[in-house]
């Protein structure tokens, strides 16, 4: 019997590399309404967050309430970003190729956001039917809900699920919802960081790329037997 029977992917970050893409519009759109913040601030408080919990945060760090029209500029700037330059994460699409259980997505992205991402890098049939977002679960990450509300849809017991994560966040939800945890380290909005790592909620693996994906778990590859 295979160890798990779900594989949940974080969306952002792990199977498109648009972290880095996400990072750079908000800094730049936070710039015009005078709030300075670097790459290292945004990997620190808003990976895998959700958009009100960032607009929160913000709040509490700079006491500036952003005016309305922030996030339509916000969003307008990212999607055309990623129009131009949104990609899959190297390695992914051959993991899912030789992947032998099932999968799915989870995200704290809003509907429209994920369905455009998956679109431009032509994976929305792949994960049709298959993704989870934080708009339907009362509480997003770190709270479990999200994690345990995609296993729920595929019908997988929490302990048979493995995540894969990139953010502090996302790791915790994972380990509150009684999965298996391997932290995502290769995409590009790591590159040059040094973030320390959260010691209350440490990963059970990490992998820094895709190509190493099935070293770290017996049973997780396709059978080529005849």
């Amino acid at each position: 019997m295979a160890p798990f029977e779900l594989v949940i992917f974080d969306c952002d970050g792990v199977v498109i590399d648009s972290e880095a893409i996400s990072a750079r519009m908000l800094i730049e759109t936070l710039a015009g309404y005078r709030v300075e913040v670097d790459r290292a601030y945004v990997a620190r408080h808003f990976l895998g967050r959700s958009y009100p919990v960032v607009m929160a945060q913000i709040r509490t760090d700079f006491d500036i309430a952003l005016p309305e029209g922030f996030e339509a500029d916000y969003r307008t700037r990212l999607l055309a970003a990623f129009d131009s330059e949104l990609t899959v994460m190297p390695g992914f699409t051959a993991v899912l190729s030789r992947l032998g259980v099932p999968y799915c997505l989870a995200t704290s992205s809003s509907p429209e956001r994920v369905a455009r991402s998956l679109k431009i890098v032509n994976l929305e049939k792949t994960f049709a039917g298959r993704v989870t977002t934080s708009s339907e679960v009362e509480r997003g990450k770190p709270a479990p809900d999200l994690f345990l509300a995609a296993a729920g849809k595929m019908g997988a017991q929490p302990d048979r699920c493995l995540v894969i994560e990139d953010s502090f966040a996302g790791i915790r939800a994972g380990l509150a919802a009684g999965m298996t945890v391997w932290q995502f380290t290769g995409g590009s909005h790591l590159t040059g960081l040094e973030l320390l790592d959260d010691p209350t909620a440490p990963p059970h693996a990490k992998i820094d790329s895709f190509d190493v994906f099935f070293d770290g778990a017996r049973g997780l590859e396709r059978s080529t037997d005849p």
